[in-house]
């Protein structure tokens, strides 16, 4: 079987003929019958959507985005990019696609850190195993006025679940973390009979398309994969919080 990667690359190198993808309008329709065979066993395209640039449609595949002709003799793989201004419209596209319902977070189920006033509210998906996290926290450490919501995201190693579990279960439960994430002191060992939220939270990760740790989601539903440093935190934080255009 292949994968939707290896059907793509095959694409790419003309190894298989092309066509394409999806939804509305007749030829959307067309183009979506004419690849959804190709990308693979499993695979289903989303939506097909003709854009306003060069004639081309776009394919999507969960928050994946091709490019097809109308006639779905090419498939295109890449950033769609204005040469003018700059502009990435497929990087556009793709942040939108990867947003959430910032609401929607089961926030009971985090560790919650507030600093100064708390106003700045993000959520960060990490595992206690994870460098970059480490990385991040230190990065957090230093910032003031905000809410930090943190989701232990088992799943790095084996051992990841008991690390998490002993610091869930630890009577200050920040207090545990930033021991073990900024010091490397480790929590002590928690009961047998201690439950965690850990396979509700591997779930929603898993939901919402979570592939690495850290990843912060902002209030505005956006989100950063990775550790980012101070100034990128405070760009994105001002932006998220930022009024959106009518």
């Amino acid at each position: 079987m292949k994968t939707l990667k290896q059907a793509l690359l095959m694409l790419a190198l003309g190894i298989v003929g092309l066509t394409s993808a999806a939804a509305e309008t007749p030829v959307e329709a067309t183009v979506r019958k004419l690849v959804e065979p190709r990308l693979g066993e499993g695979v289903k395209v989303d939506s097909v959507t003709k854009t306003p640039y060069a004639g081309m449609y776009e394919v999507r595949i969960g928050s994946d985005i091709l490019y097809t002709d109308e006639k779905a003799q090419y498939l295109f793989v890449g950033n769609v990019l204005d040469s003018k201004s700059g502009t990435n419209y497929t990087k556009q596209r793709t942040d939108d696609l990867s947003k959430i319902k910032f609401s929607d977070l089961p926030l009971e189920s985090a560790l919650k850190m507030v600093k100064g006033d708390g106003k700045r509210v993000i959520a960060v998906f990490e595992d206690p195993n994870c460098g970059y996290c480490k990385q991040f926290r230190k990065t957090l450490a230093g910032m003031d006025n905000i809410t930090v919501y943190t989701f232990m995201y088992n799943i790095l190693a084996d051992d990841s679940k008991v690390k998490s579990k002993n610091i869930w279960c630890s009577a200050d439960r920040n207090k545990a973390w930033d021991e073990w994430m900024l010091h490397g002191k480790a929590a002590p060992e928690a009961a047998a009979n201690c439950n965690t939220p850990h396979e509700k939270i591997y779930a929603l990760g898993q939901k919402l398309r979570v592939t690495g740790t850290p990843s912060v989601f902002f209030a505005d539903g956006t989100r950063v994969p990775g550790a980012m440093d101070a100034k990128g935190l405070e760009a994105r934080l001002a932006a998220a919080a930022a009024p959106k255009p009518n």
